[in-house]
């Protein structure tokens, strides 16, 4: 696989995200993605951006000031 960006070759990785949901702060670890060689852009496929919304949506309903979350003990809805 190839980066979008910098045309570099990418590798399996994981990485954690920070998302800002206005009331609070939700922190998710160990996301699995691609990341690349060169430029370190990270990409996500359709499957994990679907389940990292399905979080997030979840998240909203009550969320505090901060939640973290581990993506692997997460499980699809």
């Amino acid at each position: 696989m190839k980066c979008i960006k910098c045309g570099s070759d990418l590798f399996e990785s994981t990485t954690t995200e920070a998302i800002e949901l206005g009331n609070g702060l939700l922190i998710i670890r160990n996301i699995p993605c691609y990341k690349c060689k060169e430029c370190d852009e990270i990409f996500y496929t359709g499957d994990v951006a679907q389940r990292i919304e399905e979080i997030t949506d979840q998240v909203k309903k009550t969320l505090s000031n901060l939640t973290i979350i581990d993506f692997r003990q997460t499980t699809a809805a």
